[in-house]
């Protein structure tokens, strides 16, 4: 049975959600540590949660790394894999029946179909997705708006209103065999109020279409995860970049669909190179680790300016 964990806290819940797939960078860093200011300035409680979903990339040296560096930056939370918590596991790889009583309540209330589509064609699913900055997008040197493509509907059922499935899908326990993507209400606007960045919309079928939820090489995408994830840890406010605005429309479907409440949004303006694209973990000079042997203080990383060889 699938239900949101939010009654049984109270307060502020937020949270840092890093994937351990290579050293943190500064863009992390900052947003990181607005999270933790936000739930410091609520008297609130700040979850650790390693999104190590990915097994090809996933390195438990990364998880480390970032649990060091992120202690080093003066950033501490109450719960997590290294001091445990009423959530336990925090690393989502000991997470899976979760995400497996969220896909079947959807499949069973007939949100999912069935998708045989080539790897190539999910091959973003797994991950965050990543959306531009408006400073890259304005540079000419945007990178893709979105990771996951705006599905073309090869194995969408017809008709645009999701419908329970025949009774058989109650006798269906496992989604082995097939990718499962979300059908979204086409034309249906999703619309928020961010904390920070102000009011949002984007528009099913549009900005973002039927979306993989389940990868037939059997572990949740992670749009599902981090939805089942956030109702069981009782999260209140999500804080993350701006490159994660339509990811939150998607989870404001998921979480619609499986009757958890939305959390808060706030989202943070990316950091940029001097190209105008926005950091990724592929800068390896801007990592935190290579910032903390070139002998910067936490502080000099949170000034808001790139260091000058970066």
């Amino acid at each position: 049975m699938v239900n949101s964990s939010s009654s049984r806290f109270s307060g502020y819940r937020g949270r840092l959600a890093p994937s351990p797939t290579g050293f943190l960078h500064l863009g992390h860093a900052r947003t990181f540590w607005a999270a933790a200011e936000r739930a410091r300035a609520a008297n609130g409680t700040l979850v650790m949660r390693m999104e190590d979903l990915d097994p090809e990339r996933s390195r438990q040296e990364y998880a480390q790394a970032a649990l060091e560096d992120l202690r080093w930056l003066g950033i501490r939370w109450q719960e997590g894999p290294d001091v445990g918590g009423p959530c336990a596991p925090y690393e989502q790889s000991g997470r899976l029946a979760i995400y497996l009583a969220a896909w079947r309540k959807l499949l069973r209330g007939g949100f999912l179909f069935p998708c045989r589509c080539s790897r190539k064609d999910l091959e973003a699913a797994l991950s965050a997705p990543h959306e531009s900055a408006n400073a890259a997008q304005s540079s000419g040197n945007a990178e893709p708006l979105d990771d996951e493509p705006v599905y073309p509907g090869t194995c969408r059922p017809s008709g645009n209103i999701p419908h329970p499935f025949d009774s058989s899908a109650s006798e269906i326990e496992t989604p082995e065999g097939f990718h499962w993507r979300f059908r979204v209400p086409e034309g249906h606007a999703v619309e928020f109020e961010d904390r920070n960045l102000g009011p949002q919309r984007f528009v099913a079928g549009r900005d973002f279409g039927d979306f993989v939820v389940w990868r037939r090489d059997g572990g949740p995408s992670y749009q599902l995860a981090c939805v089942a994830d956030d109702a069981a840890m009782g999260i209140t406010e999500v804080v993350r970049g701006e490159d994660l605005l339509k990811s939150t429309a998607r989870q404001i479907l998921l979480n619609r669909a499986l009757g958890f409440q939305n959390p808060a949004w706030f989202h943070c303006r990316l950091m940029v190179d001097a190209n105008g694209r926005r950091l990724a973990k592929r800068h390896d000079a801007l990592s935190l680790r290579a910032l903390r042997m070139r002998g910067m203080m936490p502080m000099d990383i949170l000034s808001g300016e790139l260091p000058a060889e970066a």
